[in-house]
Protein backbone atom coordinates (compact mmCIF):
# COMPACT_ATOMS: atom_id res chain seq x y z
CA UNK A 1 0.00 0.00 0.00
CA UNK A 2 1.18 3.60 -0.75
CA UNK A 3 0.27 6.31 1.53
CA UNK A 4 0.27 9.45 0.62
CA UNK A 5 2.81 11.25 2.95
CA UNK A 6 5.33 8.99 0.93
CA UNK A 7 4.41 10.59 -2.23
CA UNK A 8 4.86 14.32 -1.32
CA UNK A 9 8.86 15.03 -0.53
CA UNK A 10 9.91 15.93 -3.83
CA UNK A 11 12.54 17.99 -3.01
CA UNK A 12 14.76 16.47 -5.93
CA UNK A 13 12.25 17.32 -8.11
CA UNK A 14 12.29 20.95 -8.48
CA UNK A 15 9.18 20.90 -6.09
CA UNK A 16 10.48 22.05 -2.91
CA UNK A 17 8.69 25.05 -0.49
CA UNK A 18 6.03 26.77 -1.99
CA UNK A 19 5.34 24.63 -5.26
CA UNK A 20 3.03 22.79 -3.90
CA UNK A 21 0.49 23.05 -0.85
CA UNK A 22 -1.07 20.50 1.46
CA UNK A 23 -4.05 21.13 3.12
CA UNK A 24 -5.68 18.28 5.07
CA UNK A 25 -4.15 14.97 6.62
CA UNK A 26 -1.32 12.91 4.60
CA UNK A 27 -2.29 9.51 6.24
CA UNK A 28 -4.43 8.20 3.62
CA UNK A 29 -4.01 5.60 1.10
CA UNK A 30 -3.29 6.38 -1.91
CA UNK A 31 -4.73 3.40 -4.73
CA UNK A 32 -4.39 5.36 -7.96
CA UNK A 33 -3.38 8.33 -9.90
CA UNK A 34 -6.17 9.64 -11.71
CA UNK A 35 -6.52 12.51 -14.19
CA UNK A 36 -9.42 11.40 -15.33
CA UNK A 37 -13.03 12.01 -13.84
CA UNK A 38 -14.04 8.84 -15.57
CA UNK A 39 -11.87 6.66 -14.39
CA UNK A 40 -11.88 7.34 -10.39
CA UNK A 41 -12.13 4.75 -8.11
CA UNK A 42 -11.99 4.86 -4.38
CA UNK A 43 -8.57 6.22 -2.81
CA UNK A 44 -7.88 7.58 -6.16
CA UNK A 45 -5.03 10.82 -5.78
CA UNK A 46 -7.61 12.95 -8.53
CA UNK A 47 -5.41 15.67 -10.35
CA UNK A 48 -7.69 18.48 -11.60
CA UNK A 49 -5.49 19.64 -14.45
CA UNK A 50 -5.69 22.31 -16.71
CA UNK A 51 -7.08 21.52 -19.95
CA UNK A 52 -7.13 23.02 -23.54
CA UNK A 53 -10.72 23.18 -23.82
CA UNK A 54 -12.55 22.47 -20.40
CA UNK A 55 -10.71 22.83 -16.33
CA UNK A 56 -9.85 19.71 -14.64
CA UNK A 57 -12.08 21.35 -11.66
CA UNK A 58 -15.18 20.93 -13.82
CA UNK A 59 -14.90 17.57 -12.58
CA UNK A 60 -14.01 17.36 -9.22
CA UNK A 61 -17.27 17.11 -8.02
CA UNK A 62 -17.74 13.83 -10.05
CA UNK A 63 -14.28 12.68 -9.13
CA UNK A 64 -15.14 12.96 -5.02
CA UNK A 65 -18.69 11.63 -5.96
CA UNK A 66 -16.69 8.37 -7.26
CA UNK A 67 -14.26 7.63 -4.10
CA UNK A 68 -11.38 10.42 -4.52
CA UNK A 69 -9.82 10.92 -0.57
CA UNK A 70 -7.46 13.55 -2.21
CA UNK A 71 -7.34 15.99 -5.04
CA UNK A 72 -4.84 18.20 -6.67
CA UNK A 73 -6.08 21.46 -7.86
CA UNK A 74 -5.43 25.34 -8.42
CA UNK A 75 -4.93 27.08 -5.47
CA UNK A 76 -8.46 28.99 -4.09
CA UNK A 77 -10.14 25.56 -5.01
CA UNK A 78 -13.06 24.27 -2.26
CA UNK A 79 -13.11 20.76 -1.45
CA UNK A 80 -15.64 19.50 1.18
CA UNK A 81 -14.80 18.12 4.88
CA UNK A 82 -12.08 15.35 5.07
CA UNK A 83 -10.77 15.39 1.49
CA UNK A 84 -6.97 16.44 1.00
CA UNK A 85 -6.68 19.52 -0.87
CA UNK A 86 -2.80 19.60 -2.67
CA UNK A 87 -2.70 23.18 -4.66
CA UNK A 88 0.19 24.02 -7.47
CA UNK A 89 0.60 26.68 -9.99
CA UNK A 90 2.18 23.70 -11.66
CA UNK A 91 -0.10 20.70 -11.59
CA UNK A 92 1.21 18.72 -14.47
CA UNK A 93 5.19 19.10 -13.26
CA UNK A 94 3.30 17.62 -9.57
CA UNK A 95 1.70 14.70 -11.39
CA UNK A 96 4.79 13.65 -13.00
CA UNK A 97 6.84 14.10 -10.00
CA UNK A 98 4.75 11.94 -8.00
CA UNK A 99 3.59 9.09 -10.77
CA UNK A 100 7.28 8.51 -10.46
CA UNK A 101 7.25 8.39 -6.60
CA UNK A 102 4.21 6.14 -6.63
CA UNK A 103 5.76 3.50 -9.49
CA UNK A 104 8.97 3.44 -7.46
CA UNK A 105 11.40 5.23 -9.57
CA UNK A 106 11.72 2.85 -12.34
CA UNK A 107 14.19 4.87 -14.47
CA UNK A 108 17.10 4.64 -12.01
CA UNK A 109 17.16 1.03 -12.80
CA UNK A 110 16.94 1.61 -16.58
CA UNK A 111 19.19 3.67 -19.24
CA UNK A 112 17.04 6.01 -20.55
CA UNK A 113 17.39 7.35 -23.96
CA UNK A 114 14.93 9.97 -25.44
CA UNK A 115 15.19 10.91 -29.19
CA UNK A 116 13.26 14.15 -29.90
CA UNK A 117 13.10 16.30 -33.12
CA UNK A 118 10.30 17.00 -35.91
CA UNK A 119 11.59 14.30 -38.60
CA UNK A 120 13.84 11.46 -37.97
CA UNK A 121 12.28 10.23 -34.70
CA UNK A 122 10.97 6.86 -35.22
CA UNK A 123 13.65 5.40 -37.40
CA UNK A 124 16.34 6.47 -35.07
CA UNK A 125 14.46 4.63 -32.28
CA UNK A 126 14.42 1.24 -34.23
CA UNK A 127 18.06 1.77 -35.67
CA UNK A 128 19.51 2.09 -32.34
CA UNK A 129 16.97 -1.21 -30.73
CA UNK A 130 18.50 -2.88 -33.60
CA UNK A 131 22.01 -2.35 -32.39
CA UNK A 132 21.15 -2.89 -29.13
CA UNK A 133 19.72 -6.30 -29.72
CA UNK A 134 22.94 -6.89 -31.50
CA UNK A 135 25.02 -5.45 -28.43
CA UNK A 136 22.76 -7.75 -25.91
CA UNK A 137 20.66 -5.23 -24.22
CA UNK A 138 17.11 -6.45 -23.44
CA UNK A 139 15.36 -3.18 -25.61
CA UNK A 140 12.13 -1.33 -24.77
CA UNK A 141 10.84 1.28 -27.07
CA UNK A 142 8.26 3.58 -26.36
CA UNK A 143 6.84 5.55 -29.79
CA UNK A 144 4.94 6.37 -32.49
CA UNK A 145 4.15 3.10 -34.41
CA UNK A 146 3.87 1.38 -30.92
CA UNK A 147 5.26 0.18 -27.32
CA UNK A 148 6.88 -2.99 -27.40
CA UNK A 149 9.29 -4.96 -24.93
CA UNK A 150 9.99 -8.34 -23.72
CA UNK A 151 7.88 -10.01 -26.88
CA UNK A 152 5.19 -7.70 -26.18
CA UNK A 153 3.55 -4.85 -28.16
CA UNK A 154 0.87 -2.38 -27.17
CA UNK A 155 -0.71 0.43 -29.20
CA UNK A 156 0.65 3.57 -29.03
CA UNK A 157 -2.52 6.07 -28.29
CA UNK A 158 0.34 8.87 -28.27
CA UNK A 159 3.92 9.02 -29.24
CA UNK A 160 5.17 9.98 -25.71
CA UNK A 161 2.60 8.96 -22.68
CA UNK A 162 1.00 10.98 -19.74
CA UNK A 163 2.54 10.86 -17.00
CA UNK A 164 1.05 8.22 -15.34
CA UNK A 165 0.60 5.71 -18.24
CA UNK A 166 4.64 6.36 -19.13
CA UNK A 167 5.79 5.05 -15.12
CA UNK A 168 3.15 2.20 -15.58
CA UNK A 169 5.21 1.45 -18.66
CA UNK A 170 8.78 1.99 -17.48
CA UNK A 171 7.78 0.16 -14.21
CA UNK A 172 6.64 -2.96 -16.16
CA UNK A 173 9.67 -2.69 -18.11
CA UNK A 174 11.82 -2.84 -15.18
CA UNK A 175 9.76 -5.53 -14.00
CA UNK A 176 10.21 -7.44 -17.17
CA UNK A 177 14.11 -7.05 -17.05
CA UNK A 178 14.54 -4.54 -19.61
CA UNK A 179 17.65 -2.74 -19.39
CA UNK A 180 17.71 0.26 -22.14
CA UNK A 181 14.21 1.92 -22.88
CA UNK A 182 14.64 4.27 -26.21
CA UNK A 183 11.73 6.79 -26.05
CA UNK A 184 10.45 9.89 -28.79
CA UNK A 185 9.79 12.25 -26.98
CA UNK A 186 6.98 14.55 -28.46
CA UNK A 187 6.84 18.74 -28.45
CA UNK A 188 3.27 17.90 -26.58
CA UNK A 189 5.08 16.05 -24.14
CA UNK A 190 7.81 18.04 -22.97
CA UNK A 191 5.29 21.45 -22.85
CA UNK A 192 2.81 19.34 -21.05
CA UNK A 193 5.48 17.81 -18.63
CA UNK A 194 4.71 14.68 -18.84
CA UNK A 195 8.07 13.21 -18.71
CA UNK A 196 8.90 15.44 -15.37
CA UNK A 197 10.24 12.85 -13.56
CA UNK A 198 12.07 10.91 -15.81
CA UNK A 199 15.69 10.23 -14.66
CA UNK A 200 17.92 10.52 -18.12
CA UNK A 201 21.03 8.81 -19.34
CA UNK A 202 21.02 10.61 -22.94
CA UNK A 203 18.95 12.75 -25.55
CA UNK A 204 18.85 13.44 -29.15
CA UNK A 205 18.20 15.92 -31.37
CA UNK A 206 17.34 15.08 -34.44
CA UNK A 207 16.16 17.99 -36.70
CA UNK A 208 13.09 20.79 -36.32
CA UNK A 209 11.27 21.48 -39.50
CA UNK A 210 7.48 23.23 -39.74
CA UNK A 211 5.49 21.13 -37.58
CA UNK A 212 2.53 21.58 -34.64
CA UNK A 213 2.16 25.04 -35.32
CA UNK A 214 -1.65 24.68 -34.23
CA UNK A 215 -0.21 23.84 -30.66
CA UNK A 216 2.83 25.98 -30.41
CA UNK A 217 1.55 29.03 -32.27
CA UNK A 218 4.93 29.77 -33.70
CA UNK A 219 8.47 28.01 -34.87
CA UNK A 220 10.66 29.48 -31.63
CA UNK A 221 8.24 28.50 -29.03
CA UNK A 222 8.04 25.02 -31.13
CA UNK A 223 11.69 24.69 -30.33
CA UNK A 224 11.66 25.68 -27.14
CA UNK A 225 9.32 22.92 -26.26
CA UNK A 226 11.93 20.36 -27.93
CA UNK A 227 14.94 21.87 -26.23
CA UNK A 228 13.26 21.14 -22.67
CA UNK A 229 14.49 17.38 -23.54
CA UNK A 230 18.05 18.70 -22.53
CA UNK A 231 17.46 21.98 -20.64
CA UNK A 232 15.29 20.55 -17.95
CA UNK A 233 15.08 16.80 -18.69
CA UNK A 234 19.13 16.16 -19.15
CA UNK A 235 20.56 18.76 -16.65
CA UNK A 236 18.33 18.03 -13.72
CA UNK A 237 18.99 14.02 -14.04
CA UNK A 238 21.08 12.98 -11.47
CA UNK A 239 22.37 10.16 -13.92
CA UNK A 240 26.26 10.40 -13.91
CA UNK A 241 27.15 9.41 -17.61
CA UNK A 242 24.72 10.97 -19.19
CA UNK A 243 25.15 12.83 -22.78
CA UNK A 244 23.34 14.78 -25.28
CA UNK A 245 23.61 14.04 -29.24
CA UNK A 246 22.72 16.51 -32.05
CA UNK A 247 22.27 16.79 -35.35
CA UNK A 248 25.41 19.35 -36.49
CA UNK A 249 23.67 19.81 -39.84
CA UNK A 250 20.37 21.29 -38.75
CA UNK A 251 20.24 24.92 -38.17
CA UNK A 252 17.89 24.25 -35.10
CA UNK A 253 20.31 21.82 -33.89
CA UNK A 254 23.31 24.17 -34.20
CA UNK A 255 21.25 27.00 -32.05
CA UNK A 256 20.78 24.34 -29.69
CA UNK A 257 24.87 23.65 -29.36
CA UNK A 258 25.06 27.50 -28.30
CA UNK A 259 22.98 26.67 -25.25
CA UNK A 260 24.67 25.54 -22.37
CA UNK A 261 23.96 22.42 -20.94
CA UNK A 262 25.21 20.28 -18.15
CA UNK A 263 26.25 17.54 -20.10
CA UNK A 264 29.17 16.19 -22.53
CA UNK A 265 27.50 16.77 -26.37
CA UNK A 266 28.34 14.65 -29.24
CA UNK A 267 27.34 15.66 -32.91
CA UNK A 268 26.88 14.12 -36.04
CA UNK A 269 26.88 15.41 -39.47
CA UNK A 270 26.76 14.35 -43.11
CA UNK A 271 28.85 16.98 -44.21
CA UNK A 272 31.06 18.17 -41.12
CA UNK A 273 34.21 16.96 -39.03
CA UNK A 274 32.34 16.02 -35.63
CA UNK A 275 31.82 13.42 -33.29
CA UNK A 276 30.17 10.57 -35.82
CA UNK A 277 30.32 11.96 -39.55
CA UNK A 278 30.34 10.25 -43.12
CA UNK A 279 33.55 9.51 -45.39
CA UNK A 280 31.64 8.15 -48.32
CA UNK A 281 28.27 7.17 -49.41
CA UNK A 282 25.80 5.52 -51.87
CA UNK A 283 22.23 5.47 -52.28
CA UNK A 284 19.69 2.89 -54.48
CA UNK A 285 16.42 1.67 -54.53
CA UNK A 286 18.44 -1.33 -52.62
CA UNK A 287 19.31 1.15 -49.76
CA UNK A 288 22.64 2.49 -48.40
CA UNK A 289 26.41 2.14 -48.64
CA UNK A 290 28.14 4.27 -46.18
CA UNK A 291 31.25 4.44 -44.38
CA UNK A 292 31.66 6.23 -41.19
CA UNK A 293 33.85 8.18 -39.18
CA UNK A 294 33.29 7.00 -35.50
CA UNK A 295 35.39 8.94 -33.47
CA UNK A 296 38.79 7.71 -34.38
CA UNK A 297 37.77 4.71 -36.00
CA UNK A 298 35.90 4.06 -39.24
CA UNK A 299 32.83 1.82 -39.41
CA UNK A 300 31.99 0.46 -42.97
CA UNK A 301 27.51 0.11 -43.18
CA UNK A 302 25.44 -1.99 -45.15
CA UNK A 303 21.65 -1.44 -44.68
CA UNK A 304 18.58 -1.39 -46.36
CA UNK A 305 16.79 1.76 -45.50
CA UNK A 306 16.42 3.97 -48.40
CA UNK A 307 17.24 7.54 -49.20
CA UNK A 308 19.87 10.18 -47.23
CA UNK A 309 16.69 11.04 -44.61
CA UNK A 310 17.67 7.77 -42.99
CA UNK A 311 21.55 7.95 -43.25
CA UNK A 312 21.01 11.02 -40.66
CA UNK A 313 18.54 8.31 -38.33
CA UNK A 314 21.53 5.82 -38.77
CA UNK A 315 23.91 8.89 -37.57
CA UNK A 316 21.88 9.69 -34.97
CA UNK A 317 22.16 5.82 -33.69
CA UNK A 318 25.29 5.55 -34.30
CA UNK A 319 26.35 8.42 -32.31
CA UNK A 320 24.31 7.11 -28.81
CA UNK A 321 25.80 3.88 -29.65
CA UNK A 322 29.27 5.38 -29.49
CA UNK A 323 28.26 7.46 -26.22
CA UNK A 324 27.69 3.97 -24.25
CA UNK A 325 31.26 2.63 -25.44
CA UNK A 326 29.74 0.15 -28.43
CA UNK A 327 32.11 -1.91 -29.90
CA UNK A 328 31.79 -1.25 -33.52
CA UNK A 329 31.37 -4.47 -34.62
CA UNK A 330 28.01 -4.90 -33.39
CA UNK A 331 27.18 -1.67 -34.07
CA UNK A 332 27.43 -3.12 -37.71
CA UNK A 333 25.44 -5.76 -37.37
CA UNK A 334 22.38 -4.05 -35.82
CA UNK A 335 22.59 -1.67 -38.15
CA UNK A 336 22.41 -4.51 -40.86
CA UNK A 337 19.35 -5.81 -38.75
CA UNK A 338 17.04 -3.09 -39.30
CA UNK A 339 15.57 -3.95 -42.24
CA UNK A 340 12.13 -2.12 -41.96
CA UNK A 341 10.62 0.86 -40.21
CA UNK A 342 6.73 0.67 -40.77
CA UNK A 343 5.84 3.58 -42.93
CA UNK A 344 8.94 4.89 -42.98
CA UNK A 345 10.40 5.00 -46.60
CA UNK A 346 8.68 1.42 -46.73
CA UNK A 347 9.16 -0.50 -50.09
CA UNK A 348 5.98 -2.45 -50.93
CA UNK A 349 6.11 -5.37 -53.83
CA UNK A 350 3.93 -8.28 -55.29
CA UNK A 351 5.81 -7.92 -58.04
CA UNK A 352 4.86 -5.05 -60.47
CA UNK A 353 7.78 -3.57 -62.49
CA UNK A 354 7.63 -0.44 -60.88
CA UNK A 355 9.00 0.76 -56.75
CA UNK A 356 5.87 2.19 -54.38
CA UNK A 357 7.06 3.27 -50.95
CA UNK A 358 5.05 4.53 -48.34
CA UNK A 359 6.13 7.09 -46.24
CA UNK A 360 4.51 9.05 -43.20
CA UNK A 361 5.66 12.46 -44.35
CA UNK A 362 2.81 15.11 -43.29
CA UNK A 363 4.93 18.17 -43.16
CA UNK A 364 6.62 20.09 -45.77
CA UNK A 365 9.73 19.76 -44.50
CA UNK A 366 9.93 16.01 -44.19
CA UNK A 367 7.75 15.85 -47.70
CA UNK A 368 10.84 17.66 -49.24
CA UNK A 369 13.29 15.30 -47.87
CA UNK A 370 11.56 12.41 -49.08
CA UNK A 371 10.74 13.42 -51.85
CA UNK A 372 14.27 14.73 -52.61
CA UNK A 373 15.96 11.29 -51.90
CA UNK A 374 13.52 9.39 -54.44
CA UNK A 375 14.24 12.14 -56.79
CA UNK A 376 17.78 11.27 -57.67
CA UNK A 377 16.70 7.34 -57.24
CA UNK A 378 14.27 7.21 -60.05
CA UNK A 379 14.56 6.42 -63.27
CA UNK A 380 11.60 7.73 -64.94
CA UNK A 381 9.26 9.41 -63.44
CA UNK A 382 8.41 10.36 -59.77
CA UNK A 383 4.39 10.29 -58.58
CA UNK A 384 3.27 11.56 -55.20
CA UNK A 385 -0.04 10.74 -53.81
CA UNK A 386 -0.42 13.10 -50.57
CA UNK A 387 -2.66 15.17 -48.49
CA UNK A 388 -2.99 17.48 -45.67
CA UNK A 389 -4.51 17.09 -42.37
CA UNK A 390 -7.95 18.85 -41.15
CA UNK A 391 -8.27 20.37 -37.57
CA UNK A 392 -4.43 21.09 -38.15
CA UNK A 393 -1.51 24.28 -39.22
CA UNK A 394 -3.26 25.05 -42.36
CA UNK A 395 -0.37 27.25 -43.34
CA UNK A 396 1.28 24.23 -44.31
CA UNK A 397 -0.69 23.47 -46.81
CA UNK A 398 0.58 25.11 -50.22
CA UNK A 399 3.88 24.76 -48.81
CA UNK A 400 3.21 20.91 -48.95
CA UNK A 401 2.05 21.59 -52.53
CA UNK A 402 4.77 23.22 -53.14
CA UNK A 403 7.16 20.90 -52.07
CA UNK A 404 5.25 17.71 -54.36
CA UNK A 405 4.68 20.06 -56.99
CA UNK A 406 8.47 20.82 -57.56
CA UNK A 407 10.08 17.41 -56.90
CA UNK A 408 7.14 15.39 -58.39
CA UNK A 409 6.45 14.46 -62.31
CA UNK A 410 2.48 13.74 -61.20
CA UNK A 411 0.90 14.59 -58.46
CA UNK A 412 -2.71 13.26 -57.10
CA UNK A 413 -4.04 15.36 -54.48
CA UNK A 414 -5.93 13.56 -52.26
CA UNK A 415 -7.51 12.85 -48.07
CA UNK A 416 -5.23 12.50 -45.23
CA UNK A 417 -6.89 13.14 -41.77
CA UNK A 418 -9.97 15.06 -42.63
CA UNK A 419 -11.23 15.35 -39.33
CA UNK A 420 -13.82 18.16 -38.98
CA UNK A 421 -12.92 20.11 -41.91
CA UNK A 422 -14.29 19.48 -44.99
CA UNK A 423 -12.26 17.44 -47.36
CA UNK A 424 -12.80 19.71 -50.86
CA UNK A 425 -11.77 22.75 -48.62
CA UNK A 426 -8.50 21.32 -47.38
CA UNK A 427 -7.58 20.66 -50.97
CA UNK A 428 -8.33 24.33 -52.55
CA UNK A 429 -5.88 25.80 -49.63
CA UNK A 430 -3.25 22.99 -50.76
CA UNK A 431 -3.82 23.53 -54.67
CA UNK A 432 -1.94 27.32 -54.63
CA UNK A 433 1.07 25.66 -53.85
CA UNK A 434 0.94 22.85 -56.53
CA UNK A 435 -0.15 25.95 -59.32
CA UNK A 436 3.09 28.08 -58.29
CA UNK A 437 5.51 25.31 -59.44
CA UNK A 438 3.69 25.67 -63.01
CA UNK A 439 1.72 22.33 -62.70
CA UNK A 440 -1.75 22.32 -64.65
CA UNK A 441 -4.66 20.71 -63.37
CA UNK A 442 -6.11 17.41 -65.10
CA UNK A 443 -9.67 16.38 -64.61
CA UNK A 444 -9.47 12.64 -63.29
CA UNK A 445 -12.58 11.72 -65.93
CA UNK A 446 -10.91 13.70 -68.79
CA UNK A 447 -7.55 11.87 -69.22
CA UNK A 448 -6.97 8.06 -69.61
CA UNK A 449 -5.28 6.14 -67.54
CA UNK A 450 -1.76 5.81 -67.92
CA UNK A 451 -1.81 8.55 -69.69
CA UNK A 452 -1.38 11.94 -67.28
CA UNK A 453 0.54 14.37 -68.70
CA UNK A 454 4.39 15.00 -66.74
CA UNK A 455 3.95 18.22 -65.27
CA UNK A 456 0.52 17.92 -63.97
CA UNK A 457 -1.93 17.25 -60.87
CA UNK A 458 -4.86 15.04 -60.71
CA UNK A 459 -7.96 15.77 -57.23
CA UNK A 460 -9.39 12.75 -56.18
CA UNK A 461 -10.66 13.19 -52.76
CA UNK A 462 -11.17 9.60 -51.85
CA UNK A 463 -7.98 8.32 -50.80
CA UNK A 464 -8.55 4.82 -51.89
CA UNK A 465 -9.38 6.16 -55.48
CA UNK A 466 -6.36 7.98 -55.38
CA UNK A 467 -4.33 5.41 -54.53
CA UNK A 468 -5.28 2.88 -56.79
CA UNK A 469 -5.40 5.53 -59.83
CA UNK A 470 -1.49 6.59 -59.27
CA UNK A 471 -0.88 3.03 -58.93
CA UNK A 472 -2.60 2.99 -62.40
CA UNK A 473 -0.25 5.38 -63.97
CA UNK A 474 2.83 3.65 -62.63
CA UNK A 475 4.91 2.03 -65.54
CA UNK A 476 7.96 -0.05 -65.22
CA UNK A 477 10.72 2.24 -64.02
CA UNK A 478 8.77 4.69 -62.27
CA UNK A 479 8.18 5.54 -58.17
CA UNK A 480 5.07 5.80 -56.51
CA UNK A 481 5.25 7.39 -53.35
CA UNK A 482 1.77 7.54 -51.26
CA UNK A 483 2.73 9.76 -48.39
CA UNK A 484 1.36 11.60 -45.40
CA UNK A 485 0.13 8.28 -42.73
CA UNK A 486 2.50 6.04 -42.93
CA UNK A 487 1.97 3.11 -40.49
CA UNK A 488 -1.42 4.60 -39.24
CA UNK A 489 -4.30 1.81 -40.27
CA UNK A 490 -6.98 4.56 -40.16
CA UNK A 491 -8.47 6.95 -40.94
CA UNK A 492 -10.52 10.29 -40.12
CA UNK A 493 -13.43 11.40 -41.65
CA UNK A 494 -15.57 14.27 -39.27
CA UNK A 495 -16.00 12.50 -36.03
CA UNK A 496 -15.49 8.87 -37.56
CA UNK A 497 -12.44 6.69 -37.14
CA UNK A 498 -12.63 3.69 -39.72
CA UNK A 499 -9.67 1.15 -41.02
CA UNK A 500 -7.70 2.35 -43.79
CA UNK A 501 -3.96 1.47 -44.30
CA UNK A 502 -2.05 2.85 -46.99
CA UNK A 503 0.26 -0.38 -47.45
CA UNK A 504 -3.05 -2.77 -46.98
CA UNK A 505 -4.52 -1.22 -50.12
CA UNK A 506 -1.52 -0.98 -52.31
CA UNK A 507 -1.14 -4.98 -51.66
CA UNK A 508 -4.59 -5.68 -52.09
CA UNK A 509 -5.40 -3.38 -55.29
CA UNK A 510 -1.81 -4.68 -57.01
CA UNK A 511 -2.98 -8.18 -55.91
CA UNK A 512 -6.44 -7.83 -57.04
CA UNK A 513 -4.78 -6.81 -60.83
CA UNK A 514 -2.04 -9.66 -60.79
CA UNK A 515 -5.38 -12.26 -60.33
CA UNK A 516 -6.83 -10.22 -62.78
CA UNK A 517 -4.57 -11.34 -65.46
CA UNK A 518 -3.88 -7.31 -65.87
CA UNK A 519 -0.41 -7.09 -66.49
CA UNK A 520 1.60 -5.00 -63.85
CA UNK A 521 2.79 -2.03 -66.05
CA UNK A 522 0.73 0.53 -65.49
CA UNK A 523 -1.81 0.45 -68.14
CA UNK A 524 -5.31 -0.09 -66.82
Amino acid sequence: MTWLRQLLPLDSYGLAGPAFQIHGPTDIPVEALVYDSRRVTPGALFFALPGTKTEGTAFLEQALDQGARAVVAPPDTEVPPGVTLITSEQPRRLLGAIADQFYHRPSERLTLIGVTGTSGKTTTTYVLEAIGKALGWTVGVIGTVNYRYADQERPAPLTTPEAVELQALLADMVRAGVSHVIMEVSSHALAQERVWGCRWDGGVFTNLGRDHLDYHLNTAAYFAAKARLFRDGLAGSPKRSRFAVINADDTWGQKLLTESVAHPVLTYSLHQDTTVSVRHVSYSLAGIQAELQVGQDTLSTVSSLIGEPHVYNILAAVTVAHALGSPLKKVREGIAQCRRVPGRLEALSVGQPFEVFVDYAHKPDALEKTLAALRVLTAKRLITVFGCGGDRDRGKRPLMGEVAGRLSDVVVLTSDNPRTEDPYQILTETEPGLSRTGMTREEPQRVRRADVPTGSYLVIVDRRSAIRRALDEAQAGDVVVIAGKGHEDYQIIGTTRSHFDDAEEVRHYLSLRRSSGQALEGCA
